[in-house]
């Protein structure tokens, strides 16, 4: 569930910055070519690759790294302190997916599906 649930919250914010839904101001001009443009890019594929558990952790990995990335780029310049910053839910997601990419998918995914089919298939040829 935490892993459906994050990549849905991802999906949100790369959503409002490249799709504008859902609406936010701060974005109404952003062009698509700009860091915060790539930004949206990699939250709207990679929060909906995470949500549906393809390829799981190398996703994982990636948006645990924009993370952290994120946070000292735009957050840590305002002071150390997270919850000071608002770099808080950076430091959130950023630990959220370095979990995700230790512990896995979890059952419900379509990676777990795919490796389901993959071993049938090895034990047929068997």
């Amino acid at each position: 569930m935490l892993r459906i649930v994050a990549g849905l919250l991802f999906v949100q914010h790369g959503s409002a910055k490249l799709l504008h839904v859902p609406y936010q101001a701060m974005f109404a001009h952003l062009q698509p070519m700009s860091l915060l443009g790539a930004q949206g890019v990699i939250e709207l594929i990679g929060g909906s690759l995470l949500a549906i558990g393809l390829l799981s952790r190398p996703v994982a990995f990636i948006l645990c790294g924009d993370m952290a990335v994120a946070f000292f780029i735009a957050h840590f310049p305002k002071g150390w302190l997270p919850i000071l910053n608002g770099g808080d839910l950076a430091v959130l997601f950023c630990f959220t997916f370095l979990y995700l990419w230790v512990a896995g998918p979890g059952p419900l995914s379509l990676d777990a599906l795919l490796q389901l089919r993959k071993r049938g298939g090895a034990e047929e040829k068997a």
